[in-house]
């Protein structure tokens, strides 16, 4: 039950520092990556606007073009062969930012092109890369690592271009540290979400075992005393014949064992572990079952109930049987007056499901998580029965976990569905 909580506890708190620990870093990344792209939109479109032709090209030689002052210089020496190398900054880890151009008449005629200093790419790959540009019938956008513009000048139009290595390159170291940065706190959280946990659920702990322990203790101790309340009560009954007083003696006296015993049985049950062997549960629910038809039959009930066989689960026989009486027996005593009470048993998904259904006052959400506590008795759930203690159901609960499987409450229709989960074999 306690580690239930610590993983509760752990399970909440690294669900929240991931998730403001990863939306702190998506807008990080989100702002920066809009600033760089602002950044780099401006500086193509310083280029786009600074470009200008004076006239076109001469010979029929594309190269061949004059500038403005303020123009960007194009170099129209020839590509460099293989002994001169163009100079590459990718080997260390970035490129500068390159600015490439192609001046296109209003007749499709290319008046100019710009390779920039680098000559990374030839005048051919720039021209290649312009008409893709051309397909995407865009003013703006990005083609791979390349950010262009294109921009309708006095009589020609310009396609821009420069290359965007550098802001993918930013942005993946930036991805890179902030995943190692948000993995390794991600770890640490844990070990401390642990840690913390631990020491926040142990005074609950502690708390609980020592209920537990003086349930126990008290149990046994009043064992003693009831014993000869009860047969100095009986002597006193044979000496004195009817008489009021003892009988209201005798009565409470026997309630009192009854509860002396139902807290014995679930300290017993939290705390030992119970041999568990291959049992039939089939046949085990359905003898226990048996006996109920009268019981209920007494109460104006009908007792209806539809098991499956040969349903073998690794249980222990004594804690099955008192399980199936516990839910027949809270079935039948908050059941509403003739109306019939259904057991079903059968197999769903590798679990044997054991289902106790009855006509009675729906339980609401909250009473219904809380119905299995110890000692819990709600005038909406708990008839005046005043041999029921509360503790019928937290028995139930005690014997399911002990058998690795679990309970549930459902309300619908006027109808109370206690479903037990047990996985088979």
């Amino acid at each position: 039950m306690f580690r239930k909580s610590r993983l509760k506890i752990v399970a909440v708190v690294m669900s929240s520092l991931v998730f403001f620990l990863f939306g702190t870093l998506l807008v990080i990344y989100g702002s920066s990556y809009y600033e760089l792209s602002k950044k780099n939109h401006g500086m193509i479109e310083n280029y786009v606007n600074s470009y200008s032709l004076n006239s076109p090209p001469k010979n029929g030689n594309k190269n061949d073009v004059k500038q403005t002052d303020d123009a960007p210089q194009r170099d129209n020496r020839a590509p460099n062969d293989n002994k001169n190398p163009p100079r590459d900054n990718r080997r260390f880890g970035f490129q500068s930012v390159d600015f490439y151009s192609v001046a296109v008449s209003s007749d499709g005629d290319i008046l100019a092109v710009d390779t920039s200093e680098s000559k990374i790419l030839t005048e051919e790959d720039v021209i290649a890369v312009s008409e893709d540009i051309k397909a995407e019938n865009k003013s703006y956008g990005n083609i791979g690592n390349l950010v262009y513009m294109v921009k309708e000048k006095k009589n020609y139009t310009l396609i821009a271009f420069m290359d965007n290595s550098a802001l993918f390159y930013n942005m993946k170291t930036l991805l890179r540290y902030t995943l190692i940065y948000g993995v390794f706190s991600i770890i640490v959280s844990v070990v401390l979400s642990l840690y913390l946990s631990k020491q926040i659920v142990k005074p609950l702990e502690e708390n609980y075992l020592k209920q537990k322990q003086f349930i126990s203790d008290a149990g046994h101790e009043l064992k003693t005393p009831v014993s000869v309340v009860s047969a100095n009560a009986d002597l006193l009954a044979r000496e004195l014949g009817d008489n009021v007083w003892l009988s209201n003696i005798q009565y409470e006296n026997e309630r009192m064992g009854l509860l002396i015993k139902q807290l014995l049985e679930l300290s017993k049950t939290e705390d030992a572990v119970p041999q568990m062997e291959p049992v039939n549960l089939s046949r085990i629910v359905l003898g226990e079952a048996l006996p109920f038809e009268s019981v209920a039959f007494e109460k104006q009930h009908q007792l209806k109930y539809n098991i499956q066989e040969e349903l073998h689960i690794m249980g222990n026989t004594a804690q099955i049987k008192q399980l199936t009486a516990i839910l027949l027996d809270n079935a039948i005593s908050h059941s509403f007056p003739e109306k019939e009470i259904i057991l079903n048993v059968k197999e769903k998904r590798k679990h044997a499901v054991i289902t106790v259904i009855n006509y009675g006052k729906a339980i609401s959400k909250e009473q219904q998580t809380e119905i299995f506590e110890r000692f819990y008795r709600l005038d909406k759930v708990r008839n005046s029965n005043e041999n029921h203690y509360g503790l019928g159901l937290a028995i139930a609960k005690a014997i399911v976990n002990s058998h690795k499987g679990k309970i549930e409450i459902k309300c619908y229709n006027d109808k109370v569905d206690f479903s037990v989960y047990l996985p088979l074999i």
